[in-house]
């Protein structure tokens, strides 16, 4: 809201109509100039009784008519005493409801409040209240008004009501001295608050630019950072070089910066090929414990396997054909070897060989667990192989008790299976496998599948890549092309871009086409394929079956001005059609949208009655319906539906189009790809190879011609800081003669 939009009403909160403690979200009914007014907002927690001052505007509500929106609060104590008696009848605080509030109130008036924030002692006056109850009510008091404080305190920063909140729940009453201490333990776990909020508190208590809480927290920033792009680690010289230029201060002080967080732990080194790299502790411990177990899997004796000949001769006659000697090589490695790596491109029977392995491990009574690191990739390995396949959230059973996320299965409650099958290896980053090998038995076996020309992981590491680098894993890589797939165009371009191949542009008969065009042109011909042109000639749902994937969010043919447009063309606003802003987002009922972190507590039911928990980074799904009242809408994403709170919609983003890199482990029957206007960063293969691999029907490339050969030439891009092929070659050296299996890296 613009400052001069901002209207101003005062008054006591009469009563509490909604709130949400997580987001900070509630509706609240006002006293003051002789009128209610309801009032809504982002506003923290609110109480009745309470004095406030509201800045916002009013809007008229088509189901609730007028209402005032709050864009900011300011709260005091209960003033009179009416105020002081309705805000401890309310029950706010613990042991205290209307009778125990009358006495309260006749024993120390209007002074009520003052006694229970400094002298609860006294409340042992009133019969029914110990001093152990006197405490509680005191610390709750507290707790209440100490968030206020942080409200009002943090918001001069332009730190909003509901990351107030979390800073609360970090740091508790005392968070006002924290942070007022060290600004910067803002902008670490698990608050991850921008940077420039930490400098705007520093800046008031006249810190140093210099200072070591600032210089440590640029380094810590910057690893963080570049987890999020796919680096396990980063070499010495770019860590310094890169915090040096983020926060303007000289190399040398973020150099003595850097050797303090060694000393004290905060950061790890290890030296790989030669060079001294910087890790975050959690994710060097990811790594090693990755290596450290795969190459265990890989000394131990192989596994017998009896009469495996004449099974998948057996399995050749069930099915009418034989497999290639590249599919029979896997089968005999992924039932003899304790691990193994299986790869190929589209077309060269990756699934096909999956079956058979499944099947001769049936047939010798194995317990298969089947999985992959998303739902609708577990979904389409389920319809492919026939078999139950679960997301390996699901597998391990995510428990979120106490804030931070774990899993039920773990070092200590092993998965009861013997072989684990895990697809779409090239998804999974470092710590969701870690937290894998974990859980599994030390006997069992693991098989990863994927295609190592795809995109590595969202979240950090390059596993299957790194795995396969190494040498140190048995791997088959399938490259032979069935008769079947050659007649797709899709499979033989996706084939051509991997070797740098020119790509068959193909024609109306086929399933992949390139259409040149550029800028806005490009922007307007995508649009008018999925919303015409290819429903019109192909019968394709415009929303359920037609995907756009864009290589980046900005520029007219980007995720963000092709979502604008879509949903305005395949969904538009209508009479009697509800929406809901979030953000600077719309969203009404109908819409795609899109699941962009994980959530491991929100609610799901499907059909028949199942309940579970969880939604992960990268699921789809279609609004069913919106709440307008308590900011809250349902969506459908494929069986399962979930409910989603107000403070949850900032977890949903529309999906009419979105980033290829969201795209992993998805297949679409058509997919739009626009190659135009694509930053330099974003040309690169692995990312055109894996938009061009999620058709499964349709591929349609709009764009330029020398966009889509830059992309296709520049292999370099693919490239991520990880130390894993080291740790593993490490790993799987020739034990020392004092016994150590995995000889250590120690510090430098």
């Amino acid at each position: 809201m613009e400052d001069r939009q901002l209207e101003q009403i005062e008054g006591t909160i009469e009563d509490i109509i909604f709130e949400n403690s997580d987001s900070g979200y509630v509706v609240f009914e006002l006293s003051g100039e002789g009128r209610l007014t309801v009032v809504c907002g982002t506003l923290g927690e609110l109480h009745v009784g309470q004095s406030v001052i509201c800045r916002g505007r009013y809007e008229n509500h088509a189901t609730y008519g007028r209402q005032f929106h709050a864009a900011e609060c300011l709260t005091d104590m209960p003033k009179d005493i009416d105020a002081v008696y309705a805000f401890l009848a309310s029950r706010s605080l613990p042991y205290v409801g209307p009778a125990t509030a009358r006495k309260i109130i006749e024993t120390f008036g209007a002074s009520a409040l003052d006694v229970i924030a400094n002298d609860p002692a006294r409340l042992t006056q009133i019969k029914g209240i110990s001093a152990d109850k006197a405490d509680r009510i005191q610390q709750e008091f507290k707790r209440m008004f100490g968030m206020r404080e942080l409200i009002a305190y943090l918001a001069q920063f332009e730190i909003g009501p509901r990351r107030a909140m979390e800073v609360f729940r970090a740091f508790g009453p005392g968070a006002v001295q924290a942070v007022a201490s060290n600004p910067y333990l803002l902008c670490g776990e698990p608050l991850q608050l921008d940077f420039r909020h930490a400098d705007s508190i520093a800046a008031y208590y006249q810190m140093e630019g210099d200072s070591p809480q600032r210089l440590e927290a640029a380094l810590l920033r910057t690893l963080r950072h570049n987890a999020g792009n796919g680096h396990t680690c980063l070499p010495r010289e770019r860590l310094v070089a890169t915090a040096s230029a983020f926060i303007h201060q000289p190399p040398e002080k973020l150099t003595a910066a850097l050797e303090h967080c060694l000393e004290t732990g905060q950061l790890e080194t290890r030296t790989l090929n030669g060079g001294e790299y910087i890790y975050l502790p959690d994710l060097l411990a990811a790594e090693e414990a990755i290596a450290a177990r795969l190459a265990a899997l890989a000394r131990r004796d192989k596994q017998t396997a009896r009469h495996l000949d004449q099974d998948i001769q057996v399995l050749e006659a069930a099915q009418g054909f034989a497999y290639a000697p590249e599919q029979r090589e896997a089968i005999r490695q992924a039932v003899t070897e304790n691990c193994l790596v299986l790869t190929g491109g589209p077309g060269t029977g990756k699934t096909t060989t999956v079956k058979a392995v499944l099947n001769v491990l049936e047939s010798q009574a194995e317990r298969v667990a089947l999985c992959a690191p998303t739902g609708r990739a577990a979904k389409r390995l389920s319809e492919l192989t026939g078999r139950k396949a679960s997301t390996i959230h699901r597998l391990l059973e995510v428990d979120y008790t106490g804030g931070r996320v774990s899993f039920i299965h773990n070092e200590r409650n092993l998965l009861k299976c013997d072989v684990v099958i895990l697809d779409e290896m090239s998804m999974v980053d470092v710590q969701l496998f870690q937290s894998l090998l974990a859980a599994l038995r030390p006997n069992c076996r693991v098989m990863m599948v994927g295609d190592a020309d795809q995109l590595p992981s969202v979240g950090p590491g390059n596993i299957l890549g790194e795995v396969i680098r190494s040498g140190a894993v048995p791997t088959v890589c399938l490259k032979h092309i069935f008769r079947q797939a050659k007649r797709s165009l899709i499979v033989e371009n996706a084939h051509n871009i991997v070797s740098g191949r020119p790509l068959q542009k193909g024609g109306r008969e086929d399933d992949f086409f390139f259409l040149e065009a550029d800028g806005e042109a490009c922007q307007k011909l995508v649009c008018d394929l999925v919303t015409t042109r290819l429903p019109r000639s192909y019968g394709f749902d415009p929303i359920r079956d037609i995907q756009v994937l864009c290589p980046t969010k900005m520029g007219p043919c980007g995720t963000q001005a092709l979502n604008t447009l879509l949903q305005d063309l395949l969904n538009p606003p209508a009479k009697g059609k509800p929406q809901l802003q979030s953000a600077s987002r719309v969203f009404r009922t109908g819409d795609k949208v899109m699941q962009v972190k994980n959530n491991y507590e929100i609610v799901w039911k499907r059909d028949g009655g199942e309940q579970g928990v969880g939604a992960y980074n990268g699921d789809i799904g279609i609004v069913e319906s919106i709440d307008p009242r308590s900011r809250s809408m349902t969506v459908r994403m494929d069986d399962r539906v979930l409910v989603y709170p107000a403070e949850n919609l900032g977890e949903l983003e529309p999906a009419y189009a979105i980033t290829v890199h969201k795209s992993q482990g998805s297949e679409f029957a058509a997919v739009v790809l626009p190659a135009a206007a694509v930053p330099p960063r974003l040309c690169y293969r692995n990312l055109f190879y894996t938009g061009v691999t999620r058709a499964r029907r349709l591929c349609v490339v709009a764009g330029r011609r020398d966009t889509v050969a830059a992309m296709m030439a520049n292999v370099r891009q693919n490239l991520r800081y990880s130390g894993l092929a080291e740790l593993l070659k490490n790993c799987a050296r020739p034990p020392e003669p004092d016994g150590r299996l995995c000889a250590e890296m120690g510090p430098t």
